[in-house]
């Protein structure tokens, strides 16, 4: 009990140091409080000796990045990447419940709002030079301008459809025509998939579009221009007649995109409702038929409606740009582009795609077959480099045929019907016996 006496006497009339700034008296090294306590040897606990270290702060301006490392451990202390409430929220959770706070007052709710990262449906692209050589048509450029303008300005006593929506044939372009548009006005769109519409979980979709929509609108608040992209909506919303199954997210995308067209100011995520107004974004929808979609959905009220089909002369100037780094005249492109009048644009870009198969084929035959995996992921040179092969207009066109081909095999054969149909395949060859090369 005296030692301890002692001691705590010691501790609080200790000396302290900081900047060579001593605080306090001196203590003798024996305390005496009374005369039946015994002296205390402190030694090494109450020295008077004090250390005349001095003190600095250091700011991250003066520490040498390119003096860290890889194996340096404490590298992250200067330029830390992560996001602590993301990461918070991850482990939400993980954790036994007796070490987090109670639900709704603990540090793993993130505080931020979901706009407030950067989105995962964010597309930046690079401005610079990006259109040289691409062709865009111009009525459909004419169109998307005028759609996305007119949602950013007020117009009196004028309602503006929110939603355009472009649809047409398979491989027309028009995805890639959309974002030759977006490139052109500096617009880095937010974007979403077909694929992204549906969802093991009811209502995820619907959260995430209203989530994307509000990310959209949170880029336009800070003075950059941005709309929501939507590819393939048809494909993830639409009714394909009784092949597909009509479920509860296809309902809610549909009345959802509904509600941000009629409220396109007031958009709230699910348990969040304030009277804040958020800026109003344009939403871009592709498709290939619109006739699938939600009736009330695709009123003129709400979404303006363009059917894309490309004329002669945009076909001519597309595959111009897809040839543009093959040397191949413009007037082997207008005979390329006769010679396949019923064929989508998507067809020429794979045509030049099947050009490179020869060299591919040689440099397989020199390889060797066994050596492929080890040459194309293990080689110490690294992945093989082709010369650009050299694009006759002969060879376009005997490729061409080649792929006309295999289509008019698909669409002749159609194997599908014969297995549904009969229980054995004694008839799968009968169309290699009819046309002789069986």
């Amino acid at each position: 009990m005296a030692s301890s006496v002692s001691t705590v006497a010691v501790a609080n009339k200790g000396l302290l140091s900081l900047n060579n700034f001593v605080a306090g008296t001196s203590v003798p090294c024996t305390a005496f409080f009374g005369k039946t306590l015994k002296k205390v040897n402190a030694k090494g606990t109450c020295s008077t000796k004090v250390s005349k270290r001095s003190f600095r702060i250091v700011g991250a301006q003066e520490i040498d990045e390119k003096k860290q490392t890889d194996q340096d451990r404490w590298k992250c202390l200067v330029t830390d990447m992560s996001d602590d409430q993301q990461d918070i929220t991850r482990g939400k959770g993980m954790v036994d419940p007796l070490f987090q706070a109670p639900v709704g007052t603990g540090t793993h709710h993130p505080v931020l709002s979901s706009y407030e990262y950067i989105s995962q449906g964010l597309r930046q692209y690079n401005l610079d030079n990006t259109l040289d050589g691409f062709y865009i048509a111009p009525a459909f450029m004419d169109k998307l301008v005028v759609h996305i303008t007119k949602n950013f300005l007020t117009l009196p006593n004028i309602k503006v459809p929110l939603i355009l929506g472009i649809w047409g044939g398979k491989g027309q372009g028009k995805s890639f025509q959309c974002e030759l548009v977006f490139r052109k006005m500096g617009i880095n769109p937010i974007m979403m998939s077909a694929g992204e519409l549906e969802s093991g979980n009811a209502g995820e979709p619907a959260k995430l579009i209203r989530q994307r929509y509000r990310e959209a609108a949170e880029i336009i608040r800070k003075g950059n221009m941005c709309v929501l992209f939507i590819n393939d909506l048809d494909a993830g919303a639409g009714r394909m007649g009784g092949t597909t199954q009509y479920t509860v997210n296809n309902q809610m995308v549909n009345a959802t995109l509904m509600n941000i067209a009629d409220n396109p100011t007031n958009v709230q995520l699910p348990g969040m409702y304030n009277k804040q107004e958020n800026a109003r974004v344009p939403i871009i929808v592709t498709g290939n038929d619109f006739s699938t979609l939600y009736a009330p959905l695709i009123r003129d009220g709400r979404m303006e409606k363009f059917y894309w089909a490309p004329t002669r002369e945009d076909r001519i100037g597309v595959c111009k740009g897809i040839f543009r780094t093959d040397s191949v005249p413009d007037e082997h492109v207008v005979r390329l582009v006769d010679a396949f009048p019923g064929q989508s644009i998507d067809f020429f870009g794979a045509l030049r795609a099947r050009v490179y198969d020869d060299e591919v084929r040689k440099w397989i035959a020199k390889t060797g077959i066994e050596q492929v995996g080890e040459k194309l992921l293990n080689s110490i040179e690294g992945p093989p480099k082709f010369e650009q092969p050299k694009m006759t207009i002969d060879k376009l066109l005997e490729y061409g045929y080649l792929l006309v081909q295999e289509q008019e095999n698909v669409k002749r054969v159609q194997l599908a019907d014969k297995y549904l149909k009969e229980a054995a395949l004694g008839d799968a060859n009968a169309d290699a016996i009819n046309t002789g090369n069986f």
